[in-house]
């Protein structure tokens, strides 16, 4: 999403900040802003963490798990037609 923006509207959007919260507040909103980012960003990191311990070895696993084939509609054929064929059964 922040790929598609260039260096005009990174200008642009610095030049309504100073224009909007003036050049008095606005050292102090970069620096609240630059220190909820790092909070945030340590939380992701024990986040991350806390879900590597606790799922561990199985975390491999569920990456490699598709998705694709608890589709409800698959499941349903899978079940009832034995095969997953989307044709259905084979007539006699």
């Amino acid at each position: 999403m922040l790929n598609s923006i260039g260096w005009g509207e990174v200008v642009v959007l610095a030049l309504a900040a100073l224009f909007i919260f003036g050049p008095d507040r606005l050292p102090d909103l970069a620096r609240e802003s630059a220190s909820g980012l790092k909070r945030l960003r340590g939380a992701m990191t024990g986040v991350r963490s806390q879900l590597d311990d606790s799922i561990g070895e199985d975390l491999g696993r569920l990456r490699d798990l598709d998705l694709r084939q608890y589709q409800p509609r698959e499941l349903v054929r899978r079940h009832l037609l034995g095969d997953g064929d989307p044709d259905g059964p084979a007539a006699p």
